[in-house]
């Protein structure tokens, strides 16, 4: 029964983790302030599906489950806020029970602005992205050094930290031989773009509150994670969490899922070459699991790699081409000039054996995983509006 905290419970990923924890037993709290909605209502986007608000889940979950999932809402960017999820002080916006159930055992770091994109649309979206990820890491770090030093911080952070290097990508460290002499450091880092560069300076901020503070630290370095059903949500659609398919928020999978769909031609980057790693909704929860029940010692900043496959853009687009054609549908591939500075042909080799020794048993992207999301998407088929796809952001 450990007391879990989730900063960003209205995520892609927040909702489902606090869903996944809570069928376990954990006592499960939330904080949000709506962010990832208010940037898609601010810049004219919408989801594939109407998404109730936390309160209407966490009352629909405790309905269905009898669990409950406690609701905060507020801005953590202000650090007292932040600080009274240590101190007890806390203004719940939804429980079943307003007792505080102690300082929490582990907090899961998901409340940043999450996109690649908005952080290069201009200098105000790249001066918000800064502000709002490095404060709020900045605040949860200081937060658990005064009150709380024994709880866990699990961060997700983001392969696309590393960049494209022409050597191996080892799991966070790299040991290095000059002079003579040797000592392992932070494995380089090159980001291609600010949203990013807020993730190393992240990674950054919490090996110092490691090394200074004996603060105990899990970075997830995760790559683009796709899909969007999971065991608890498969109670009631409307457990469901948010689905984007613009080049803002969505990611490359869902969003060629959708294009697919809808007639949209599926918009490959450059030549489509461009390798990364990639993960199933499902394996982003349970990695985060195995993290939490294998907690670092004190004064230890771990990182995992979170992947489980690595593909290229064509590999991507050819698959999601041959099953919607299969089930009927007119899919075609576009090759559009590439809107960001990245290399499109490189060599990309991760190093990801962390989550593996732990028992990772992991869902690849086949054929029947393809099929599956497909058919969640076509039930939401005449909502889909084609000209938020592709919004050509540049960089």
């Amino acid at each position: 029964m450990q007391n879990i905290l989730i900063l960003g419970g209205d995520g892609y990923l927040g909702w489902p983790m606090a869903m996944y924890l809570s069928n376990k037993k954990y006592k499960v709290t939330v904080v949000d302030n709506y962010l990832r909605r208010n940037l898609c209502k601010e810049i004219g986007l919408n989801l594939l599906y109407e998404v109730p608000n936390l309160i209407e889940r966490a009352r629909l979950w405790y309905g269905l489950t009898g669990f409950e999932i406690k609701v905060v809402l507020g801005d953590i960017q202000n650090p007292e806020f932040m600080r009274s999820f240590f101190t007890g002080d806390i203004d719940y916006t939804w429980a079943v029970s307003r007792e505080y159930s102690g300082n929490p055992e582990a907090v899961i770091h998901f409340a940043e602005m999450p996109s690649a994109p908005y952080s290069m649309i201009d200098y105000k979206t790249s001066n918000f992205t800064i502000v709002n990820n490095l404060i709020v890491t900045n605040n949860l770090m200081y937060a658990v050094r005064d009150l709380s030093k024994d709880t866990h911080i699990i961060k997700l952070g983001t392969m696309g930290e590393y960049g494209t290097p022409n050597i191996d990508i080892e799991e966070g460290w790299l040991e290095i031989e000059h002079k003579g002499r040797k000592d392992k450091f932070l494995y380089p880092r090159q980001a291609g773009s600010i949203y990013h560069t807020t993730k190393i300076m992240d990674t950054d901020l919490l090996w110092f509150g490691v090394r200074m503070w004996d603060l105990k630290v899990t970075d997830l370095m995760q790559c683009p994670v796709y899909g969007v059903e999971t065991e608890e949500s498969k109670l009631n659609e409307h457990l469901n969490t948010i689905f984007n398919y613009d080049e803002i928020f969505g990611t490359v999978i869902n969003r060629f899922i959708v294009q697919a769909v809808s007639g949209y031609p599926l918009t490959v980057y450059g030549k489509g070459g461009q390798t990364r790693g990639y993960i199933n909704i499902n394996d982003t929860l349970e990695s985060i699991y195995l993290s939490l029940i294998n907690a670092p010692n004190k004064g230890e900043l771990r990182i995992f790699n979170q992947l489980t496959e690595t593909l290229t853009v064509n590999e991507i687009a050819d698959r999601i081409q041959l099953i919607a054609q299969k089930m009927g549908y007119d899919c075609s591939i576009k090759l559009i000039e590439n809107p960001r500075k990245e290399k499109e042909e490189h060599y990309y080799n991760v190093i990801h054996k962390g989550l593996t020794d732990l028992g990772i048993k992991p869902h690849y992207f086949t054929n029947e995983i393809v099929e599956r999301l497909m058919d969640v998407v076509v039930k939401y088929k005449n909502n889909i509006k084609k000209d938020i796809i592709f919004k050509g952001v540049k960089w």
